[in-house]
């Protein structure tokens, strides 16, 4: 007998459309991937043309979580100091701030 837990249709649910999405992004590549790694993380960059414009992919082939960034957004990076990041490392696979803060 197999168990089941609550929302378990509706997370198999967001795990496909994120996947789908993923893969629709990656089918829209440009250029060849950038695969950045060392002991602690890999990723892989790929420029993506969407219908509103270039986005990096950012993918984690190690999780597999992904990102896909718009320039503003990348620019936003360089807007950080140090703590930022410190804090988004301290704070691993989940966001920094919660859906209803954003």
């Amino acid at each position: 007998m197999r168990l089941h837990w609550s929302g378990e249709e509706e997370d198999a649910r967001a795990a496909r459309r994120t996947a789908d999405q993923r893969a629709g992004l990656a089918a829209r590549t440009t250029g060849d991937p950038l695969t950045l790694g060392n002991e602690f993380s890999e990723i892989r960059v790929s420029r993506v043309e969407t219908r509103n414009g270039s986005r990096l992919l950012i993918e984690s082939t190690r999780s597999g979580q992904w990102v896909a960034l718009c320039p503003l957004e990348l620019e936003a990076l360089t807007w950080q100091n140090t703590a930022t990041f410190s804090a988004m490392i301290g704070k691993p696979f989940g966001p920094m701030l919660a859906e209803d803060e954003s």
